[in-house]
């Protein structure tokens, strides 16, 4: 079984991406909802819950864990690691490389949490990967919980988009990195505001594709689906289509749970 977790709802977006690729595996989801959202969290709190989850999904019997959050990655994917050395750990994040590689204006943005906005693994990306670009980090608080809400058709969430990027767009910039993975589920207003303009750069997919190459016996199983989620579990099943992610729902092996991690 292949454990993946986020925060919240948006690491639904890497399931989804993880599903496609692994048909027949076997997939536990695993929400935080109780903590949602990370990014204003204290860095000590973040590492705690994500070596929490970690060990719970282990306990579990997850043979691989994929940390669907940009926000927890930065914080802890390298001690999740360390901490379970036999258990291959996949982490989420921004798609700097690949929008750096192919911008023509010279200029891309990163949207991000509070917390991934200011933290050295982006500096270490855009060092590494965008030496020759520039690179405008633009915080987004709020957005995350705007998803955990599902009121995505909400105008005040699209006027709050625009507000961000529109900016962006007037400067030059022609790639939005989306920095964290509840941001794929407001591609909508993105692309509304970018207008032809700038390209959205996702990377569910690149991490699904990763996960293929170090899942090993872990992608063989029945092609179950479990969801589970440490406060109102209830809401992962009812996000699913909202969110354009039915599918899902026909993986489900039983009612979401609450976990107690």
């Amino acid at each position: 079984m292949i454990g993946i977790f986020d925060s919240g709802l948006g690491g639904l977006s890497v399931l989804a991406a993880v599903a496609r690729a692994l048909p027949a595996a076997d997939l536990a989801y695993l929400a935080d909802t109780a903590h949602v959202p990370y990014g204003g969290r204290p860095d000590g709190f973040i590492r705690d819950r994500v070596l929490a989850i970690g060990d719970h999904m282990v306990a579990a019997g997850c043979r691989m864990l994929v940390v669907a959050c940009n926000t927890a990655t930065a914080a802890a994917v390298n001690e999740l690691r360390r901490r379970h050395a036999g258990v291959p750990v996949v982490g989420v994040e921004p798609g700097v490389k690949p929008a750096a590689a192919s911008t023509r204006s010279g200029h891309i943005a990163v949207l991000a949490t509070e917390f991934t906005a200011r933290s050295e693994r982006l500096a270490r990306l855009i060092r590494d990967h965008a030496g020759h670009v520039r690179v405008h980090v633009e915080a987004c608080p709020g957005w995350a919980t705007r998803v955990e809400t599902l009121h995505l058709a909400d105008p005040e969430l699209a006027a709050e988009v625009a507000a961000r990027v529109a900016p962006l767009l007037d400067r030059g910039v022609d790639r939005l990195v989306l920095g964290c993975t509840h941001y794929s589920f407001l591609a909508g207003p993105l692309a509304a505001v970018a207008g032809g303009r700038a390209e959205l750069v996702d990377v569910a997919e690149a991490v699904a594709r990763q996960v293929v190459r170090l899942a090993g016996e872990a992608a063989r199983g029945r092609g179950n689906l479990e969801l589970s989620a440490t406060a109102r579990p209830e809401r992962l099943a009812a996000a699913l289509p909202v969110l354009g992610l039915g599918a899902l729902a026909a993986r489900l092996s039983r009612p979401p749970a609450l976990a107690r991690a």
